[in-house]
């Protein structure tokens, strides 16, 4: 059976401009269109402004109240960013009428945990988006629609559907409204009053259109909608309501734009490797470049929690130069999505997925150049053949013969080494257990060294990297040293 969700947003028109996230006015905010009220807020409202009132009609009751002409634009750009969210949760999101998003969740139901489970997840990302909305669950996108524009929450069975829907007044169908006064002198109220009237006549008068509306809100016909189709790449931008001079306060508006990414990435199965956002300040004449921030990551992802933790540390290091105007978000880097694959035994201590997690915090906490890894560097000499680089760049190492020992524990300075009865001594007489390693260079730098390297092994068995040094011209003294130890 097919499960749909609407998502109806009642308060698009007044949320485009003034979302739950901005600082609240004291008289209220109203949007208008073509001069007569569309929407109120809740302090506006206690003035006495209502729907349908006119610019003059609200401005004597509330003076102070902040007035804005409706933009089609803002909530079109508005809505399509909660679609883009949505599709975490489900790659079939279609935008309908009437600031309505549906999603079928039909295949999504088992990956979730269950609808309860699915429909929380989804009002919590609808209320990271800042807005405010009526969901409703139900087998048909039709009806889904329908009750969630009538305040319904969660129907699964279509003999509940049908009952839900029978008592709907007839002019939530909108290809109803057209003949409202018509239906009305027939003493009709409800839907179920409509569906009571022949059939022929009400196709010969109404069209076919009122009555495929209503077939496919009841299931008795196939739905086919219009699915959101999504961008190659992805880039998303959202103006702040405020200047805003401390990077913290950017986290909320920024988490967003993380949403859409997310939705985003998890449509086109993909994961994120980078990701740049891009903090715009001042423009015009006295333009400041923006701050761009790279977020790099060790390992692909595409969770929403896990970006948001990142950023909330990035941002804590900025200090930036100017106001934040507005924020950008861009996928800079991204690869296709493997799925997670759990093991029968976890690994003690975390997988490597946690690893790669812990080092992206600790980047973003404490900076890229704070957190390092060794590399090989090309250079024979042990002492200098180590560097310390980023933990996330790409400088790749040199590369080491495997057949040659290296051990695990290598001393700063090496110990010279007692000799007896013609053999170096550490503890015990040291026995030599392999070929020797000639290490012959530094000339370039003044650093001339002419060793070779053995492995010793001691009574107990223990081994060790010792070596001795070239006689020179001058003396034919042979001289052992310690250089480091094996595990």
């Amino acid at each position: 059976m097919a499960v749909f969700v609407a998502i109806h947003l009642p308060r698009l028109s007044l949320e485009a401009f003034r979302p739950r996230w901005s600082r609240e006015t004291e008289h209220g905010c109203v949007v208008l269109e073509r001069d007569k009220v569309l929407i109120a807020d809740a302090k506006a409202r206690e003035a006495g402004v209502r729907p349908g009132m006119k610019r003059g009609g609200v401005l004597t009751l509330a003076p102070d109240v902040q007035l804005y002409d409706r933009d089609h634009l803002k909530e079109s750009g508005l809505l399509q960013a909660v679609a883009f969210a949505m599709m975490q949760f489900s790659p079939l999101v279609a935008l309908c009428a009437e600031e309505t998003v549906l999603v079928d969740v039909s295949a999504s139901l088992r990956l979730f945990g269950g609808i309860r489970t699915l429909c929380r997840l989804m009002r919590a990302t609808v209320r990271t988006l800042g807005v405010s909305g009526v969901m409703c669950v139900a087998p048909t996108g039709q009806g889904a629609w329908l009750l969630a524009r009538a305040g319904h929450r969660r129907v699964l069975r279509m003999s509940s559907l049908k009952r839900c829907l029978d008592v709907l007044p007839f002019s939530a169908v909108p290809e109803i409204r057209p003949f409202a006064e018509w239906l009305d002198g027939l003493g009709c109220n409800v839907l179920s009053d409509v569906r009571r009237l022949p059939r022929a006549g009400l196709k010969k008068r109404c069209g076919e259109d009122m009555l495929d509306s209503m077939d496919k809100a009841y299931g008795l016909s196939p739905e086919l909608y219009d699915w959101l189709e999504l961008p190659p790449t992805f880039h998303a931008r959202v103006e702040l309501p405020d200047r805003v001079e401390h990077a913290e306060a950017i986290l909320f508006s920024a988490r967003r734009l993380i949403a859409q990414m997310c939705g985003w990435l998890c449509a086109q199965q993909l994961a994120l490797t980078q990701a740049t956002l891009s903090l715009e300040h001042e423009r015009g004449r006295d333009a400041i470049a923006p701050t761009t921030l790279e977020i790099a990551l060790a390992e692909p992802t595409w969770k929403e929690d896990h970006l948001v933790r990142l950023l909330r540390e990035r941002l804590g290091r900025v200090e930036l130069a100017a106001a934040v105007l507005a924020v950008n978000l861009d996928a800079t880097k991204v690869q296709p999505a493997e799925p997670p694959s759990d093991t029968l035994f976890p690994e003690p201590g975390g997988t490597v997925e946690d690893h790669n997690r812990l080092l992206e915090l600790l980047t973003a906490r404490l900076g890229a150049e704070n957190v390092l890894r060794p590399a090989l560097s090309a250079d024979h000499r042990p002492e200098y053949a180590n560097r310390w680089v980023p933990v996330h760049s790409d400088v790749k190492s040199a590369g080491v013969p495997a057949e040659l020992p290296r051990p695990v524990w290598l001393l700063d300075e090496p110990v010279r080494l007692l000799i007896r009865e013609h053999r170096p001594f550490y503890g015990s007489p040291l026995r030599l257990v392999s070929t020797g390693e000639r290490i012959e260079s530094g000339w370039f730098d003044g650093g001339n060294t002419a060793r070779d390297y053995f492995v010793a092994e001691a009574d107990d068995r223990s081994c060790y990297w010792i070596f001795r040094e070239r006689p020179s011209a001058t003396s034919d003294e042979v001289v052992w040293y310690l250089h480091g130890l094996f595990g």
